[in-house]
């Protein structure tokens, strides 16, 4: 989380936008409340992973677009969308600055399955077993979402300290007219027994400001004509 916040901070000083224009551009990104209810807490790997049950931080962003911006060739089949949606935030810009910092940390020989590149993050379908940037795999795989598993790399694959879901989403929803994308997180402590949520209350506002530029970015790269 350490890298969000310098992100954000180089952000707002003006190296890729003004603060005004990133409010601005993501208005209509809007979080929405989620329950014990929410799918994402039965998941066999929150049970598996979080095995004291410790408190998470988890949210909902939400970004609803009129179908007739959508590319034509992404509302043939709802698993399209998603799968664009889903290249364009790790292939798109505002994953861009934590892929370079990751490359420089850990591409190598044993993570040369990873996808690293670019290029290679906006051509992947994203089948569950992918493995992104060495810090993101995808664990299920559905019509309309695609969730990773987060918080360490790929190659410790047992209980961490820090780990979560993050889940990717889109849906057409021909009735109104729109699509909607949504970003769903879910982070927490697996080792041990947690003393209460692993964000504080400035460190969530700072990632839901990266979820929004994710958001963006990827809807933008990808899925609009």
């Amino acid at each position: 989380m350490g890298l969000i916040k310098g992100l954000l901070k180089a952000t707002a000083a003006g190296s890729v936008v003004s603060v005004g224009v990133f409010f601005g551009a993501t208005r209509n990104d809007v979080f929405r409340g989620m329950d014990a209810s929410d799918p994402i807490f039965q998941h066999a790997l929150f049970k598996k992973f979080n095995p004291e049950n410790n408190p998470t931080l988890h949210d909902l962003c939400v970004r609803r677009v009129s179908l007739d911006k959508i590319k034509p060739e992404l509302l043939e089949k709802n698993s399209k969308l998603t799968e664009a949606f889903c290249a364009g935030v790790w292939g798109g810009l505002g994953y861009m600055a934590q892929r370079a910092w990751f490359a420089r940390k850990y591409q190598g020989p044993e993570t040369a399955t990873h996808l690293w590149s670019r290029q290679e993050l906006l051509d992947s379908k994203y089948e569950v077993g992918t493995l992104i940037t060495d810090h993101f795999e995808v664990v299920e795989k559905t019509d309309e979402h695609i969730t990773v598993r987060c918080g360490d790399t790929p190659r410790h694959p047992d209980v961490r300290a820090s780990d979560g879901l993050f889940e990717i989403g889109a849906v057409i929803k021909q009735e109104e007219g729109v699509a909607e994308f949504t970003l769903k997180s879910c982070f927490y402590q697996g080792l041990g027994k947690a003393e209460g949520a692993p964000m504080g209350p400035v460190m969530v506002w700072l990632h839901q400001q990266y979820a929004k530029l994710w958001m963006e970015t990827g809807i933008l790269k990808n899925c609009v004509q």
